[in-house]
């Protein structure tokens, strides 16, 4: 495997090891402490803070106007259509109902890959989303039935809003973010995404007592902002210059296993059988999706075919 690819699949690993992480942490503040559309603009501004900070410090990348407007647009399907969605249907359903509409996202990625840069759907590639799938089902629906916990309807539907709106991103951006650098492109997006979000939030902020909140609520705050925020995006960024579109969404799948090994480390759950199956199966989801052939070397084969027809 080529050095650039697997730096992307580390980055991807790690960056979806903090979302992970970032579900419960998150869940465990919102809406009764902290309100979501409030946890959105500390998310999204915060994160504008910090690449900006970065970019003076990083080699400087002109961009074009017309690439402005396009992260503009990218930062609504990237961040503004899903952050804000997902943290305010994080706050009217469970952890665990949002992680099975989360494990979604590959199956609309390969879908919208398939109709909109006219990826190939192969075996290898859906047979990989569903194993994948099928590991991540397995132990969502383990803990279903053992009573953790029942999601609301409404919140699990805004919730898909903000998986389709970052399915879309993934797809029809892919070419635009493999132009630049990933500070580059986030500190514009975040930019643009604190813009668009704040009216929708400026009224929870104002009647927010910051007063009121403790060490471990400011803690919770940081992590969102740093690790599931401003780190986890410029990973994000890494492996979308250099992986497919459903390869980048197949790990998602990592989400509510790193949720629940988090968990058993916290005390809050035991260790057992189905998490290990689970695991397994998610891996070896991600490994066929990444073996399945891409557009370009399809269209390669192809083309040889078609040259040793011509010398015959």
């Amino acid at each position: 495997m080529e050095k650039s690819k697997l730096n992307g699949h580390f980055a991807l690993f790690a960056a979806n090891i903090f979302f992970g992480l970032n579900n419960p942490i998150s869940r465990s503040i919102i809406p009764d402490i902290v309100d979501p559309y409030v946890l959105t603009l500390f998310r999204l501004g915060g994160g504008m803070l910090l690449f900006w900070l970065s970019s003076l410090f990083t080699k400087h990348e002109k961009v074009p106007a017309k690439d402005i407007a396009l992260l503009f647009l990218a930062a609504i399907l990237a961040l503004s259509t899903n952050q804000l969605p997902f943290l305010v249907g994080l706050s009217m359903t469970s952890p665990i109902d949002a992680s099975i509409v989360v494990t979604i996202l590959p199956i609309l990625s390969m879908i919208f890959a398939a109709i909109i840069i006219k990826e190939p759907i192969t075996f290898k590639k859906a047979f990989g989303v569903l194993v994948g799938a099928s590991g991540a089902l397995l132990l969502i629906l383990e803990n279903k039935n053992t009573g953790a916990g029942s999601g609301n309807f409404w919140g699990n539907i805004i919730v898909f809003s903000a998986v389709l709106s970052f399915a879309l991103y993934l797809t029809i951006f892919k070419s635009l973010i493999s132009k630049y650098s990933p500070v580059t492109v986030m500190k514009w997006m975040f930019l643009f995404a604190t813009i668009q979000c704040y009216p929708f939030c400026h009224k929870a902020l104002m009647s927010t007592d910051f007063s009121s909140f403790s060490a471990s609520v400011y803690w919770r705050i940081g992590f969102a902002v740093v690790a599931a925020t401003y780190i986890s995006y410029i990973l994000l960024a890494i492996g979308q210059k250099v992986l497919r579109p459903t390869t980048l969404s197949m790990y998602n799948y990592l989400q509510p296993i790193v949720a629940s090994f988090a968990a058993v480390a916290m005390g809050l759950d035991s260790f057992g059988f189905d998490k290990i199956i689970s695991a397994v199966l998610v891996f070896t989801g991600v490994y066929f999706v990444t073996q399945s052939k891409s557009r370009a070397q399809v269209e390669a084969e192809m083309q040889a075919k078609r040259n040793q027809s011509n010398k015959a």
